[in-house]
């Protein structure tokens, strides 16, 4: 009984595996350079992404407290006095004012 199951399996194996090798995907030479793009085609993908990103309402911008912030952070008395009132405050009292 086992040799005629084992024999039963192999041979639908070879019928998978040789339909599978003569079966070609659709369309596949109509697509033979779709891996590639033109240069006008992935500028335009950027563009559009670019765009989407510009009109999106979360889209980070610059602090412009930023680099102050950075030189609070490298002083440790003005980057504990942070913690505690805030940076702003923080800032005005070592530096002057923000």
């Amino acid at each position: 009984m086992r040799p005629v199951t084992v024999l039963a399996l192999l041979a639908l194996v070879a019928l998978c595996l040789a339909g599978a090798a003569d079966a070609k995907p659709s369309g596949a030479e109509s697509r033979r350079g779709a891996a590639f793009v033109s240069k006008q085609e992935g500028s335009e993908v950027v563009r559009r992404l670019r765009r989407y990103l510009d009109s999106w309402p979360g889209a980070p911008y610059p602090d412009p407290l930023e680099p102050r912030r950075e030189v609070c952070e490298l002083n440790p008395n003005c980057d504990e006095l942070a913690d505690h009132v805030g940076f702003q405050d923080a800032y005005r009292r070592f530096y002057g004012t923000v």
